[in-house]
């Protein structure tokens, strides 16, 4: 049986491993590596209780540090792993440290990368999920798009070879843990009623590594009318210590912090929210699942088309009214979904099947 090495560390790419695995595995040997980028167990080990993610084979405990130092460190225990279990190919998914690390290891060593989610593009540079990604497709064997736009995008960079339009795995776990979370969870276990709250998530580094646009987005929160319920980062939290903003919190009488929810949680807090804020890019695609209109705290997002058909909008808190833009939100155009018919995992597996026999 061929041996797959698939690696990951972060909440999002843990939930895609759970869709991926169940299928994978039926077919491959897999090895699963978990570099431990997200270190907060609510963050990602409950994951593995919660999604029955198969545990991983390999654990590094990595956990938060500046780009290069983590990337270097994730470089050195995951070629001393591919030494060891000689893989036949590497699998990584999306945009992360993690991602590019195994990317560069796959590539030095000559062995064939996959790259689920690939394509992807905002156009800003900026942000280090952009340059990950673009990276990682440059150096990957087979490339598994979610969408035709991303397949589009591989094209203006001379990539059209091995590109494969499957889906998106995120929405293969949506369905698969929908039915799980609302049985056992509801929102009587969070003192909230459906579409009478926003829900809020805010991480990504352009939005926390300035004193400036994080205390623009609590304002702009503070001064929405309903109450916005906001499950608070690791990374969102330090930093509104080390800005000294707590009392835009303390001070607001709407705004509802709590510890980072699980996965499933967070799919029931977001089928039932009146509107989502949120940075990520993730949740932005959740939100369009649900049929959840969503406003995204950013300049770009790499989801274009949820902004295209109207269930997403993007907001700059340092020049644009929250509070306004969420009076006025309302449902996007009623279409297919554009993320594939959720078997993104079936397709993927098929499609190796074909290139490792």
């Amino acid at each position: 049986m061929k041996k797959i090495l698939t690696i990951a560390g972060t909440r999002p790419q843990l939930v895609k491993i759970a869709a991926v695995s169940r299928i994978l595995r039926e077919s491959f040997q897999e090895i699963l590596v978990n570099t431990g980028q997200h270190y907060d167990y609510n963050m990602a080990g409950v994951f593995f209780d919660e999604l029955n993610i198969p545990k991983p084979d390999y654990d590094l405990g990595i956990g938060s540090d500046s780009h290069g130092r983590q990337t270097g460190k994730m470089l050195i225990a995951l070629e001393e792993i591919v030494d060891k279990e000689q893989p036949d190919a590497i699998i990584v998914y999306g945009d992360t440290n993690s991602t590019l690390a195994g990317a560069i290891i796959a590539s030095k060593r000559h062995i064939p990368l996959i790259h689920i989610e690939a394509g992807l593009r905002s156009y800003n540079k900026l942000m280090p999920e952009e340059l990950n990604r673009v990276m990682t497709d440059h150096v990957s064997t087979l490339l598994f798009t979610p969408t035709e736009t991303a397949v589009k995008n591989l094209q203006k960079e001379g990539i059209t070879e091995g590109v494969y339009t499957v889906g998106d795995v995120m929405y293969d776990a949506v369905i698969y843990n929908m039915e799980l979370a609302e049985r056992r969870f509801n929102l009587q276990n969070f003192d909230l009623v459906s579409k009478q709250y926003y829900l809020g998530t805010i991480h990504r580094a352009e939005n926390t590594d300035t004193k400036e646009q994080l205390t623009a987005i609590l304002k702009a929160f503070s001064k929405v009318e309903e109450k916005v319920y906001l499950p608070l980062h690791p990374r969102t939290k330090n930093k509104i210590k080390e800005y000294g903003l707590a009392s835009l919190l303390t001070d607001s009488t709407n705004i509802h912090i709590v510890e980072p929810v699980s996965y499933l949680e967070m799919l029931l807090l977001e089928k039932n929210a009146k509107a989502i804020i949120t940075d990520s890019g993730g949740v932005q695609k959740e939100a369009y699942f649900m049929k959840v209109p969503c406003v995204t705290l950013r300049l770009q997002t790499e989801w274009i088309e949820t902004v295209e058909y109207g269930w997403n909008q993007l907001v700059d808190p340092l020049t644009e009214d929250l509070a306004e833009v969420l009076k006025y939100i309302q449902e996007g155009l009623p279409i297919n979904n554009l993320y594939g018919s959720g078997d993104a995992a079936v397709k993927i597996t098929n499609i190796l099947k074909e290139m490792l026999k």
